[in-house]
């Protein structure tokens, strides 16, 4: 089974940091890309950021860019997700997922980890 192993999300006051942290596991027969999606309170989900899993290319939504930082540590299998300049707006569930196909299909999901942003 794929299992998508996240921590690191928590409560931060408007101007802080915190380092999200996504350890993957399991029988994936293709990672096109990895990433992290969120879902704010009454919102749909919206893509945040990823990495092209073969070639390293990194995209970023624009509200975050400049702000958050993805990464990867291939010996640990692990993404991470760098947040500074937290703003109240980034309060949300955040996933970390994986595209399996280059057609684009975000096919697994981590559990969600919680980050909330007081002002």
């Amino acid at each position: 089974q794929v299992q998508l192993v996240e921590s690191g999300g928590g409560l931060v006051q408007a101007g802080g940091s915190l380092r999200l942290s996504c350890a993957a596991s399991g029988r994936i027969f293709s990672t096109y890309r990895m990433g992290w999606f969120r879902q704010a309170p009454g919102k749909e989900r919206e893509f945040v950021a990823a990495i092209l899993w073969s070639l390293g290319f990194i995209t970023y939504a624009d509200s975050v860019k400049g702000r958050f930082t993805i990464s990867r540590d291939n010996a640990k299998n692990t993404i991470y997700l760098q947040m500074n300049s937290l703003k109240p707006e980034d309060t949300a569930v955040y996933y970390c997922v994986i595209d399996t196909s280059a057609y684009t299909n975000w096919g697994y999901w981590g559990q969600g980890t919680q980050v909330t942003v007081s002002s």
